[in-house]
């Protein structure tokens, strides 16, 4: 091993102070080696550079040390990630590659998208829920940080650079504290927090409890200043087979964003946000369940196209003129608090390439990350229509996609979140790189223990940080060793997309692919991924299809 340094028995990691997770996970990775923080001896320098892209990390080794250095933010941990993947799997000893190493990601915004009520990655508990967005909690209270400390866990090791969460601050899982331990615990990772709001709905900066922030209790005190929805609360998807229910309560109170006093309070409340806990950004809406028909905000918007699209069936249910003219309020806000926040405004539905508003595009500040969510049927105009010329041309920069697919808010009523998602996000990420497009927003609220999904999450961090690398690479080097071997990876895949390709099949059909997965299975971990895909055979033959 000529080519390579070896460093053993007693190592000494300079900038351990500054990155405390650095430390501890070379000490997991290999337990035998005496770990230090002093100079003597063989070293690592841990140093992070804020002239380099966030995330992007370079390693360089001489025979006595290792140099670590990374942009802002997660470079140096991902650096370290790095190291201990390429340092071998004996506990007292670490082999270093002599060839310096660099890498930038290849689409900076790398995005998990979350509600708290049905993120499920401690699955030893009970209160578990699948879909909803005006859900109760229904976990112990300690559930929000089980389940989101684990997500952070797979977030750091994969390069997944930010976690949205709506439902970020409710007092049945621990309130303000809860909030302040996962921001810090998230932050030692290198992975953004990025608390979700809407403006003057979705439980405003507090989602639930009894805070000024909170929406329902603002609105209890000021009910001059509750909204007059268009219609009744609620909104239905073209591209889901069946039909969702809003029960009426305070999460589906909404506050009229032409009333004075609703911004201020919402800019106040942003101001709070961004003081009292280490998030990472914001992600803002206008809240895409009702707008406001008062005759201050018919007038203030006078947009008859937003108007004639709320009226078709399936059609929006948002103002592009009220985030228009509110985004850039909580913008300047946060911004002026903490200017390295990244600020998402969402741009809604299936219209990335029919605006409904230029007008509205253009008062949109620059530096805001302007997020456009597609479902399924709207992405296959996305694929053979989207160019760089269009991206360039729009006047919001940077642009991101959304995936609302991929997840249960699409499809069947099988649950997507469930599927081998795997090459819709090698497509959708090699696709925001051809275009200039700046990142990817996927659906991470499912554990990975089930290997469909743990596969479709790799899927996404790979591509989305390699936007160029090839599916057969992607197989042989990252599924491959998690399957049993190449053959077992491309056998996988095959059986689970033809899984996912029918809502039904016949029994015979169903128990050959069983057999083909059991043909794998194992007392490892490899075994063990490919009994989760057993398990969803077994169901589908239990029920008779």
């Amino acid at each position: 091993m000529t080519n390579h340094h070896q460093f053993h028995t007693s190592i000494g990691v300079l900038g351990a102070a500054q990155f405390p997770h650095a430390l501890r996970r070379l000490s997991e990775a290999f337990p035998k080696i005496k770990w230090h923080q002093s100079e003597s001896g063989q070293t690592i320098s841990l140093t992070e550079d804020k002239t380099l892209p966030e995330g992007a990390f370079r390693i360089e080794a001489t025979p006595d040390r290792i140099t670590i250095v990374g942009g802002p933010f997660s470079g140096v941990i991902y650096g370290v990630e790095e190291l201990i993947k390429r340092g071998g799997d004996q506990p007292d000893r670490l082999s270093v590659k002599a060839d310096p190493i660099y890498e930038v990601p290849g689409l900076t915004y790398r995005t998990f998208w979350t509600w708290d009520h049905s993120t499920n990655w401690e699955l030893s508990q009970i209160g578990q829920q699948e879909i909803g967005v005006f859900n109760p909690y229904q976990k112990p209270p300690s559930g929000f940080l089980s389940d989101y400390k684990r997500c952070i866990d797979f977030c750091s090791r994969n390069r997944i650079a930010a976690i949205v969460i709506y439902g970020f601050l409710r007092d049945p899982h621990g309130g303000i504290e809860a909030a302040k331990e996962l921001c810090r615990y998230a932050t030692e990772r290198g992975v953004r927090i990025l608390p979700g709001i809407a403006i003057g709905s979705y439980g405003g900066v507090y989602w639930e409890g009894d805070n000024k922030y909170n929406l329902a209790t603002w609105l209890k005190a000021n009910p001059q200043h509750a909204a007059t929805l268009e219609k009744g609360v609620g909104f239905q998807i073209a591209d889901l087979a069946f039909p969702l229910n809003f029960p009426k309560s305070d999460y589906t109170l909404s506050a009229c964003p032409s009333a004075p006093e609703t911004m201020a309070w919402m800019e106040e409340g942003v101001a709070w946000l961004t003081e009292t806990f280490d998030i990472g950004g914001i992600n803002i809406e206008a809240g895409d369940y009702g707008v406001c028909g008062c005759s201050r905000c018919v007038a203030r918007r006078a947009n008859e196209r937003e108007a004639a699209r709320r009226n078709e069936v399936n059609g929006d249910y948002w103002s592009h003129t009220d985030m228009a003219d509110n985004f850039p309020r909580l913008f300047r806000t946060a911004k002026t608090r903490k200017d390295d926040l990244w600020i998402y405004s969402e741009i809604q539905w299936d219209n990335l390439l029919d605006p409904v508003s230029l007008d509205a595009q253009k008062r949109l500040p620059p530096g805001g990350i302007y997020q456009h969510t597609t479902n399924r049927t709207y992405w296959t105009r996305i694929k053979n229509e989207l160019t760089k010329a269009y991206i360039d041309g729009l006047p919001m920069q940077p642009n991101v996609l959304r995936c609302q697919f991929a997840c249960q808010w699409n499809g069947d009523e099988r649950s997507e979140r469930y599927a081998l998602n795997a090459r819709v996000f090698s497509d959708m990420a090699a696709l925001c790189s051809r275009t200039g497009m700046k990142g990817l927003t996927v659906w991470g609220e499912p554990s990975p223990y089930h290997a469909s999904v743990e596969l479709s999450y790799l899927a996404f961090a790979r591509f989305s940080w390699s936007p160029t690398l090839s599916w057969d690479t992607f197989l042989d080097e990252d599924v491959a060793p998690l399957m049993g071997g190449k053959d077992a990876a491309r056998a996988f895949v095959a059986i689970a997309e033809d899984l996912d390709a029918h809502q039904k099949l016949p029994i015979e059909r169903l128990h050959a692919l069983k057999r083909r997965a059991a043909d794998h299975r194992a007392d490892d971990e490899a075994g063990r991924r490919w009994l989760t895909l057993e398990e969803q055979i077994s169901r589908r033959i239990y029920m008779g299809a």
